[in-house]
C-alpha cells in the first residue's frame, strides 16, 4: 500500500513518462510537478518504489520508468475518480448511418483520432440480436432472395438456389408464415424452429405442413447469421499504433502486425479484456496472448437494447489511460445513441 507522497510521485511519474516517452529523474519530476519535497526525497521515493516493483530503472544511469504495476495502480485510482475535466474535452459525435458497417467504421476512427492507438469496435452478434422482418423474394421459379433485418438495424442477405420450382405465391406465402414464427425473437432462436419444421416437413402424413422450401430458406438463414458474426470486427489506426516510438524497432513491430491480421485473436483479446465488466483495463503482461506484452488494452461493452458489442482500444502501456478511459466511456454512449 502507497503511502501519500508515494503515490503523488508515482503518478506524476506515469504522466511525465506517457508524454516523454524517456526514463524520468528526480530533477525533472521536482521542476514539473509540486511534490512538495527535495530531490533528494523524490530519489529516495523513487528508490522505495523501484524495490516494491512500481517502476524500474533501464540503465544504472537512467531515470526510472513505470513497470505494469506501477501502472496498475494509476489506472486504479483513475477508475475510482472519473475525470469530468478530461470527459469534457472529449467529443465525438457520431451519425446514424443507413448501414451498420458505415457506423462501426466511423466508430473505430473517431477513437484512433481521440487516442493515437489502434480501436477496435465489434458489432453486435447478428446472432443475438432481435428479428424485425423477413423479406423473401421470387427471383425465378428456382431461385429466390432472402433479406433479414434485426431490430438493431443489421441487415443479412443471400441468393438462394432451391431444389424445386416454387411461385411468387408461394414464396410470398412462406414469407408470412416466418414473420409470424420470427418477429421479435432473437436470431439464435431459429435453429430450434428450423429442426421443428424439418421434422414436419418430413411427415408424409401431414401434406399441411411447411414444405422443404421453408427448411432450405431456415438453413440458409442460419448459414449466412455464422457468416455475418465472423466478419463482425472493424479496426482502424494501425499507423497510429506503429508511429509510437516503442514500435521504431520492426522486429518488436512484427508480432504485433501478425496478431492483428488474426481477427479471431484480436476479437477474444478484447473478450477476455472484458470478462463480464462494464468497463476493463488490462496492462501489459495482465494480458493473456504473449503479443500482448507491451501493449494495454481499455474496452467496453455498448448495449442497443436487443444486442450488445463492445469497443477497444489497444496501445502501447505507455497510453494516456485518463484519455483513452473517458474516449472509450463517450464514444461507447455516442455509439448507443447512434443505433437508437
Amino acid at each position: 500500500m502507497l503511502n501519500e507522497r508515494r503515490r503523488r510521485v508515482l503518478q506524476a511519474l506515469v504522466e511525465e513518462y506517457i508524454v516523454s516517452a524517456t526514463p524520468v529523474g528526480s530533477k525533472t519530476l521536482v521542476s514539473r510537478y509540486d511534490l512538495g519535497c527535495s530531490p533528494a526525497t523524490v530519489r529516495s521515493e523513487l528508490s522505495i518504489l523501484e524495490e516494491t516493483g512500481y517502476v524500474a530503472q533501464p540503465h544504472v544511469s537512467a531515470g526510472r520508468i513505470p513497470t505494469d504495476t506501477g501502472y496498475r495502480s494509476f489506472v486504479d485510482e483513475l477508475l475510482e475518480r472519473r475525470n469530468a475535466e478530461t470527459d469534457a474535452a472529449i467529443t465525438a459525435p457520431l451519425h446514424r448511418a443507413a448501414e451498420i458497417d458505415d457506423l462501426m467504421r466511423e466508430t473505430s476512427a473517431a477513437l484512433t483520432r481521440l487516442t493515437n492507438c489502434l480501436a477496435i469496435t465489434v458489432a453486435p452478434s447478428v446472432s443475438t440480436a432481435r428479428v424485425k422482418r423477413l423479406d423473401l423474394l421470387s427471383m425465378s421459379p428456382r431461385r429466390a432472395l432472402f433479406v433479414l433485418i434485426t431490430e438493431s438495424g443489421q441487415v443479412v442477405n443471400r441468393s438462394i438456389e432451391l431444389t424445386s420450382e416454387a411461385s411468387p405465391e408461394e414464396v410470398s406465402e412462406i414469407e408470412r408464415a416466418l414473420n409470424a414464427g420470427l418477429s421479435g425473437k432473437r436470431a439464435t432462436e431459429i435453429l430450434p424452429l428450423r429442426d421443428a419444421v424439418s421434422t414436419a416437413a418430413s411427415d408424409p402424413h401431414d401434406p399441411r405442413g411447411p414444405s422443404e422450401l421453408t427448411k432450405r430458406v431456415l438453413d440458409e438463414i442460419l448459414d449466412a447469421l455464422g457468416e455475418a458474426d465472423r466478419d463482425r470486427l472493424f479496426h482502424v489506426g494501425v499507423p497510429a499504433l506503429l508511429s509510437q516510438p516503442e514500435f521504431h524497432d520492426a522486429e518488436r513491430a512484427r508480432p504485433l502486425i501478425e496478431f492483428l491480421e488474426d481477427g479471431i485473436a484480436v476479437l477474444g483479446a478484447l473478450s477476455e479484456a472484458l470478462d463480464n465488466r462494464a468497463l476493463a483495463v488490462r496492462i501489459g503482461h495482465e494480458n493473456r496472448r504473449a503479443e500482448l506484452g507491451n501493449l494495454s488494452i481499455v474496452a467496453t461493452n455498448y448495449g442497443t437494447g436487443s444486442a450488445d458489442g463492445f469497443l477497444g482500444v489497444i496501445g502501447p502501456t505507455r497510453m494516456d489511460y485518463g484519455r483513452a478511459i473517458s474516449a472509450v466511456r463517450i464514444v461507447a454512449d455516442e455509439l448507443e445513441d447512434a443505433l437508437g
